[in-house]
């Protein structure tokens, strides 16, 4: 689904990335972990072209995507949440999930301005997409509600719901579970899981290792903007590169 060869990134002359390799495997879900500062998130606006990378190439399904806009890459199927939630507060959580389907709308100026039939059964399919979203995030009743009144992890759902409701290729999730407790953490979990059953692929940055342990097939760990190991969640936990990497980070900031 999704290849990175040796991918850098620099900032200010400081190496934030240098020389990442690894693939995503299709219907998978990879979680890319590492200490504060490892570069994951820098990493994820590279693949999803917020902040493009200096070097290296990377290739969804065969293309070359390391030189294109946000735009330009969210219409070929990578969708994303972020790490600090970027909803739109007065508008509804159905209207903020539909934001997610501009990408997969079609456009008409004429068609707009004249309201024909066309753009109207268009309007109407895209809004039930939207509602199937939120049903499978567990908020279709508050599809209404102005955004700004959910709680803080309802709000991460409708993160989500936006996310998968274009149906794209890949799904990057940016510490998707910061700031929840354990309830909202478990159910979040549960959402991963299901949308991967249905076949989605998905790369999880994320803290949480119980999370990355119980549903990643597959974990990536970057460590001062290197990756220092991947495999399955059975052989990280117990790697020595990791473990060393994480409790030196520890160790360096007690």
């Amino acid at each position: 689904m999704l290849e990175l060869t040796r991918v850098s990134k620099w900032f200010g002359g400081l190496p934030a990335l240098q020389e990442v390799s690894f693939r995503l495997e299709t219907g998978r879900v990879t979680a890319l972990i590492g200490p504060n500062g490892a570069g994951k998130s820098t990493l994820i606006n590279c693949i999803s072209g917020v902040d493009p990378a200096g070097e290296g190439a990377i290739r969804l399904a065969g293309r070359a995507i390391e030189t294109l806009p946000a735009h330009v890459i969210a219409g070929l199927g990578i969708a994303r949440t972020f790490q600090n939630l970027k909803l739109f507060d007065r508008l509804s959580v159905l209207d903020n999930v539909l934001v997610g389907l501009t990408v997969t709308a079609e456009r008409s100026f004429f068609r707009s301005m004249l309201r024909l039939p066309a753009l109207r059964h268009q309007e109407r399919r895209l809004r039930l997409r939207g509602l199937e979203a939120l049903d499978d995030f567990g908020l279709a009743e508050k599809a209404a509600w102005p955004a700004a009144a959910l709680a803080y992890g309802e709000k991460k759902r409708v993160e989500m719901a936006r996310a998968f409701v274009s149906r794209p290729r890949l799904v990057l999730l940016d510490e998707p579970v910061a700031g929840l407790n354990a309830v909202e953490t478990a159910g979040i979990a549960r959402h991963i899981r299901q949308q991967r059953n249905a076949g989605h692929t998905m790369l999880l940055v994320e803290h949480d290792m119980e999370l990355v342990m119980d549903v990643a097939d597959q974990v990536v760990v970057l460590d001062s903007g290197r990756c220092i190991a991947s495999g399955p969640p059975a052989a990280i936990r117990n790697n020595p590169r990791v473990l060393e990497a994480y409790l030196g980070r520890m160790e360096a900031t007690a």
